[in-house]
């Protein structure tokens, strides 16, 4: 109780409102929920979860909405007396930036990974295809949460760096986009870029990078291009988990990060979805979402369509329109999941991995009791588990606790 926690967002709105003087130890739900500490229904810290692991519910900062007068800024010069009024996750604030204010719509964004959002409006929506199920956002706190599933792609970016610091392909980022243009496909290249394992929806920590049908005609114009289709694979991969999850028939995915400024990425990525690509030619969709978050607290904006205002007046979104066919998106499928399986299980030949020990279950455990460890007993390496704790006596600094293995119980 002598001490506090908090993420970054906390320790910013506790230090600009006066700090200790004032106590403004707070948290917003979209932050809150990445602790894996809150219950999502309720957007309040779970009990029997903080219990579980040893965190009491009072070091941790009170959950907020993403859009209320948290406190005043105090003691800092030109700024004393502004409202702190929001705060609201990076994703998150995306999802608000792109407009994202209705059942079914979504973003990606695209950076060293790719981070995709599906507003499921009202419903926590449990994933059974591979998703997380977190909090959209909460816009005051008479309002009701608005729930999303999110997917997560571990390299997207990534892999361009890959290509220009580990393998010399390009020198530059840009270089990547101009050698690709130069071939029309990947001469039967795939490339699954499982260089950390798989992320959503496949989750697989044993997967391994894989570059599938490799001839010597391969080039590297055609690596190029391979990279830029497995990051728009991975995306269809989290976007059809969505579909499974919500039943929702997707019309478009709207897009922001420093990939998209990529053309034939987006091309690509519409043509891979069977989906119109909008690309908000106001790249700041986070900023844009956390100022509409602060702006409605203090009636700066009167409701959250003025968002969609703000995208139109800034240029709107430019459209990646697909020109595949299902037939021929079926065959890019077939050939990425194809390619996809190939890159499970290989961990196992990474010298640097070690799996997991994990202790064999006792199907029928038998416990005798007894007083104490016995002599010869001592240096005796047990796997124990508890079986019973004491009841907590003031004034006693040891206290009985029993455990036991297979073969009986020790009390210790």
């Amino acid at each position: 109780e002598r001490c506090c926690f908090g993420a970054i967002e906390s320790w910013l709105i506790y230090k600009l409102c006066g700090g200790a003087a004032e106590n403004v130890h707070v948290t917003d739900v979209s932050n809150a929920s990445r602790y894996m500490l809150m219950n999502i229904n309720t957007c309040k810290w779970d009990e029997t979860v903080c219990r579980e692991v040893g965190i009491s519910t009072v070091c941790l900062p009170n959950i907020k909405s993403n859009s209320e007068v948290y406190g005043h800024v105090k003691n800092v010069p030109c700024l004393d007396g502004l409202p702190i009024c929001g705060a609201v996750g990076d994703q998150h604030a995306a999802l608000l930036g792109h407009a994202c204010l209705d059942v079914g719509s979504s973003k990606n964004t695209y950076g060293t990974g790719c981070f995709m959002l599906l507003n499921t409006g009202m419903e926590a929506v449990p994933s059974k295809h591979g998703l997380l199920t977190t909090i959209g956002y909460k816009l005051g706190p008479e309002e009701r949460t608005t729930y999303a599933l999110e997917g997560s792609v571990a390299c997207a970016g990534r892999v361009v760096q890959w290509l220009r610091d580990n393998m010399g392909i390009i020198s530059s980022s840009k270089d990547v986009e101009i050698l690709a243009n130069k071939v029309e496909d990947t001469g039967g290249l795939t490339l699954v870029p499982a260089f950390s394992g798989l992320f959503a929806p496949h989750w697989r920590e044993d997967a391994r990078a894989v570059a599938v049908g490799m001839t010597l005609y391969t080039s590297k114009e055609h690596m190029c291009r391979a990279a830029l289709e497995s990051t728009a694979f991975q995306a269809v991969d989290i976007m059809e988990a969505m579909k499974n999850d919500t039943g929702l028939r997707l019309v478009d995915m709207r897009v922001d990060g420093g990939m998209t400024v990529n053309n034939l990425l987006m091309q690509i990525q519409a043509d891979a979805l069977g989906l119109p690509v909008l690309r908000s030619k106001m790249a700041e969709a986070t900023a844009l979402g956390a100022a509409l978050a602060a702006g409605l607290s203090v009636g700066f904006y009167h409701n959250k369509e003025s968002v969609k205002v703000m995208v139109e007046k800034a240029g709107g979104y430019e459209t990646f329109t697909s020109t595949t066919t299902y037939a021929t998106r079926q065959k890019m499928q077939v050939r990425w999941k194809d390619a996809l399986k190939r890159s499970f299980e290989l961990a196992k030949f990474d010298p640097r991995y070690k799996e997991d020990e994990k202790p064999k279950l006792l199907k029928k455990p038998r416990f005798i009791k007894v007083s104490a460890i016995k002599p010869e007993q001592k240096g005796l390496n047990l796997q124990l588990k508890v079986v019973k704790l004491p009841e907590v006596v003031e004034g006693e600094k040891q206290h009985e606790v029993i455990c036991g293995d297979a073969t009986r119980t020790l009390a210790l």
